[in-house]
């Protein structure tokens, strides 16, 4: 099943060198990504659809401190769970082709969402996928830029900052050589922000650390998760089920890209980890990695 078009509704070490003293107050005890450290609840949704309030307690007694859910607004098990097991929501990602492809130039379905948003106190929506049919050329990927702005405008109205969650295809190159994520880097606009997938960034042939700083201030949040070593990159598609590893178990270090995060302006860090057989086993195998950093 496609990683996002998955809706809540229809779904069932040590380190090896002395970090510098910039990253040791990056990595410190009271750092504000690890006191405050999230989970994208999309790792966890076959259990979620079992028993929604009974898996968001053992991400409580995990260690986790908020949830990221999907498929807002129709999520409403997530929510109360989350609440109910004093896990914080600040983020969500929600129902993109209210942007991607609204219904009439008002973009009434995603205000709805973005007002739901604010009653809940939201302060960050994501957009976390584009389907193949949107996004086969740069003038594609130009157009969803422009509908982000708009979005972005909206949201920010309501108090709550809008950004885009990507993947590997942005990174694919087009026309010239030039990829999606290029257009969104040249044609976002102030008020819309990136959610930087370091899983992906890494899938597609980059560096996330590296990223992350040259979209310094643009960045609003982070998604932890870690790469199997041996893929054959960069990859756009469909890569294994097992390429997907707890924290500190693959090839992305997570110690420079927390350190650029803290100098980027970074709010937010999620874990996640797509695919896993055991994932409630994973996701405190990742939260206790990044307690012994």
């Amino acid at each position: 099943m496609n990683r996002r078009s998955f809706l809540y509704s229809s779904a069932a070490g040590s380190l090896a060198l002395a970090p510098s003293s910039r990253l040791m107050a990056a990595l410190a005890k009271d750092n504000s990504y690890r006191a405050n450290i999230g989970i994208q609840l999309y790792t966890l949704r076959d259990a979620l659809k079992a028993d929604a309030a009974g898996t968001l307690k053992k991400v409580a007694e995990a260690g986790y401190k908020q949830v990221e859910p999907f498929g807002f607004p129709n999520c409403q098990p997530l929510i109360d769970g989350a609440k109910d097991a004093g896990l914080a929501i600040n983020s969500t990602h929600f129902e993109w082709d209210s942007v991607i492809k609204p219904k009439d130039e008002g973009m009434s379905d995603f205000k709805k969402i973005v007002d739901r948003a604010k009653e809940l106190g939201l302060s960050h929506m994501v957009i976390p996928y584009l389907q193949d049919d949107v996004r086969k050329t740069l003038d594609d990927y130009k157009k969803i830029a422009a509908n982000a702005n708009k979005a972005a405008e909206i949201t920010k109205a309501a108090g709550i900052q809008l950004s885009y969650h990507n993947h590997a295809f942005e990174f694919q190159p087009k026309e010239g050589g030039k990829t999606g994520y290029d257009i969104f880097m040249d044609e976002f606009s102030p008020d819309m922000k990136f959610e930087v997938d370091v899983f992906w960034i890494k899938v597609g042939g980059h560096d996330p650390a590296a990223l992350i700083e040259k979209l310094k201030g643009r960045v609003s949040q982070l998604h932890l998760k870690d790469l199997k070593d041996g893929l054959k990159l960069p990859e756009y598609g469909t890569i294994p089920q097992d390429s997907f590893k707890e924290l500190g178990n693959g090839i992305i270090p997570m110690e420079p890209i927390i350190e650029a995060a803290a100098k980027a302006g970074v709010k937010h860090c999620h874990v996640e980890q797509d695919f896993s057989p055991h994932p409630l086993e994973s996701i405190k195998e990742s939260v206790d990695y990044l307690a012994k950093l």
